[in-house]
């Protein structure tokens, strides 16, 4: 009888000690392409519509796989898609979405690269309704949200702000938005800061004293 297939350990749910002394959110591991996103880019508030537009895209590939399996591919998808200008892809058609489906540098999903470019038509019109990046942080009150978990097993997995979210983009058309997902897309860019209490990101993902770039 084969041995069944054994299973990666689950990730610390408390902050984990690196090399370097510093204690690190348990779900960035040590894989240092992961360390460095959870470092640099997780929890750190954008407000570039642009830079929004590409982070919604990407989780909503995210669906159904890990986050490291994305952030493996994002150069990929980047060159894919025109390095997510929204302006081009609203403009792709079957042509595009053919090219796209063999590419095997991406997540070769017809639906999810069907709604990129819906979500590339939404974001255009949005930026003459006022930003697509005011419309997002508008579900936050236009304030990082922050928050004060000692533990992963306290943190939520959506929220009353994301179920909002979902409700109007889901409205408007657009898939890959549960309120799972966004509140997901929240944390990474920073509407929400769920870095530990006991990482070395949480205080420097809170309240600047120079306030919002």
């Amino acid at each position: 009888m084969a041995a069944a297939p054994s299973r990666p350990p689950p990730r610390p749910t408390t902050p984990v000690r690196h090399e370097d002394g510093c204690l690190r959110c348990g779900w960035a591991g040590y894989d240092p392409l992961y360390v460095g996103y959870h470092d640099a880019e997780w929890g750190v508030p954008e407000w570039d519509d642009r830079a929004l537009f590409e982070k919604l895209i990407l989780d909503g590939f995210q669906a159904g796989l890990s986050w490291i399996t994305i952030l493996r591919k994002r150069d990929a998808f980047r060159r894919a898609f025109d390095g997510f200008e929204p302006a081009r892809i609203a403009r792709y058609g079957e042509a595009d979405v053919a090219r796209l489906m063999a590419d095997a540098g991406i997540v070769r999903n017809r639906a999810k690269i069907v709604n990129t470019i819906a979500t590339a038509r939404f974001w255009l019109a949005e930026q003459e309704r006022g930003g697509f990046s005011a419309l997002l942080w508008s579900f936050v009150g236009g304030v990082p949200v922050q928050n004060a978990f000692a533990s992963a097993a306290d943190v939520p997995t959506e929220t009353a702000a994301s179920r909002a979210m979902a409700a109007h983009l889901r409205g408007n058309g657009l898939g890959f938005c549960g309120p799972t997902i966004l509140y997901a897309f929240m944390e990474a860019v920073g509407m929400v800061n769920d870095h530990l209490v006991g990482c070395f990101r949480h205080a420097a993902c809170g309240p600047q004293p120079e306030g919002r770039p």
